[in-house]
């Protein structure tokens, strides 16, 4: 048995291979700010999620050495909860103005304890096709009928929500995709939402903290409230710079999970320094410092899209900091990527089954901290690796 599953393993790798999909990870040894010292050389990097620096701001960096405590020692539930915990849930409530928010150690494990904690057999869960891996997962997991549309179709989602079920429908999207850089119309899907009485579910990992009033994510830039999204997911380790995710909304269903979510039930929490760290990241989000951040972060994604379009490079529809180049192949992908490497510039080659077959890029991502010259720099050495391999 054990030879069976060590052989399964090695036709895998070697399929892998041959298909030039082999995942490989890189070494950073040191930061400073978007520098990073990678295996050895430093590098720009632009595939980090850091959307305004906050992951080495003063006084986010400040607030984590002064609660100074490595880890919680325990779940929420018998002894980990403590008081930077009870402060971040009210801040995050407060921020995203929303009844309540629970912690979870990340956002992986906070869609599949929401999922799994509201669905059954019988229900049907209704997601974009380019919904975060999670979130398929979470839906697989809770054994309800799962129901994929075409990325953005909301007449497709309005046929499935149609096409019945016994039990309870949830309709869950990103509100940034995480690989495209688009944004779910959820307007359009809130008011479909309530026409089918259907629980709309939004994974805001990456609108969070750049987007809409005061940070507050795509909900917000959507002009839409708690009453039309009743469930969100915040996660800490993009925008907000650390690590971490909470669910906030409406209060009935956020105690459902403290009761019953097993991903938060059965795990140690999140260490108070992070908590600590997090609350000072939100304040400076809210903050006139975190208002210029966003408008900084807007300037460079500006900045980057005039340019890239000027070069004929092939970008996705995405107006937010995740801006895809378009390559095709996954060779020519990781081929452009090391190229830029040589130059100086990391960016990631994404490549199937994280993105459909066919549509192999390079996921250029932009942060407040990146200075008009460096994304000059990236956009100069784009152009000379993409021309040279064409």
């Amino acid at each position: 048995m054990q030879r069976l599953l060590k052989d399964r393993c090695a036709v895998s790798h070697a399929q892998r291979l041959a298909a030039q999909r082999i995942r490989t990870r890189k070494t950073v040894s040191q930061r400073q700010g978007v520098r990073c010292e990678v295996d050895g050389r430093w590098l720009l990097n632009f595939c980090s999620n850091d959307y305004l620096g906050l992951s080495q701001h003063p006084s986010v960096l400040a607030a984590f050495k002064e609660a100074a405590c490595t880890g919680s020692g325990a779940s929420h539930l018998v002894c980990g909860h403590t008081a930077e915990h009870v402060a971040l849930e009210a801040a995050l409530a407060r921020w995203q103005q929303t009844s309540r928010a629970q912690l979870f150690s990340s956002g992986y494990v906070a869609n599949l304890a929401v999922l799994q904690a509201l669905l059954e057999k019988g229900d049907v869960c209704v997601q974009d096709k380019l919904n975060h891996a999670s979130l398929i997962d979470g839906a697989r997991l809770a054994g309800c009928t799962l129901k994929r549309y075409p990325h953005l179709d909301v007449e497709a989602a309005a046929r499935q929500l149609r096409s019945g079920a016994e039990g309870a429908t949830l309709l869950a999207t990103d509100g940034v995709f995480s690989m495209d850089g688009d944004s779910a119309p959820l307007t359009a899907l809130a008011r479909l939402a309530r026409e089918q009485a259907a629980l709309l579910y939004v994974d805001d990992a990456h609108g969070a903290g750049v987007m809409g009033d005061a940070g507050r994510g795509s909900i917000a830039a959507a002009g839409l409230t708690e009453q039309d999204v009743q469930l969100r997911l915040i996660t800490f380790g993009k925008a907000l710079g650390g690590a971490g995710a909470a669910v906030v909304g409406d209060a009935e269903l956020i105690e459902h999970l403290l009761q019953t979510a097993r991903g938060g039930i059965y795990t140690t929490a999140l260490p108070p320094t992070q908590a600590a760290a997090t609350q000072a990241a939100i304040a400076l989000i809210e903050s006139d410092a975190g208002a210029a951040l966003r408008v900084q972060l807007q300037a460079n994604i500006t900045r980057f899209t005039t340019g890239a379009l000027q070069l004929g490079l092939a970008l996705l529809p995405s107006t937010t900091a995740i801006q895809p180049v378009l390559v095709g192949s996954d060779e020519q992908a990781l081929a452009l990527s090391m190229a830029l490497e040589q130059r100086g510039y990391w960016v990631a080659a994404i490549r199937p089954p994280t993105v459909p077959e066919g549509s192999a890029r390079l996921r250029v991502t932009l942060s407040a901290a990146h200075t008009p010259a460096q994304i000059d720099g990236l956009l100069q050495a784009l152009a000379e690796v993409h021309f040279c391999a064409y």
